[in-house]
């Protein structure tokens, strides 16, 4: 796990639910990071879920990590 994903972990799910529909303004992305960050489930999970590759998923939890810990 990143550092910034470590980070995220210290905040209990209701915080960071509320961080993510606070930030992420993308229904799609605010989704995929809920299953990652509250869910722990895999980019590939998510990937199949919402029809993108598992590289694709990965990329939007990144960027959106950053969102998430300011």
């Amino acid at each position: 796990m990143s550092g910034a994903m470590c980070e995220l972990s210290m905040y209990p799910n209701s915080e960071l639910n509320s961080r993510i529909d606070e930030n992420i303004h993308s229904a799609r992305n605010r989704n995929i990071m809920k299953r990652k960050v509250i869910d722990g489930i895999t980019y590939e999970q998510i990937a199949e879920e919402v029809n993108l590759s598992p590289r694709q998923v990965k990329n939007i939890v990144h960027k959106s990590v950053d969102l998430l810990i300011k």
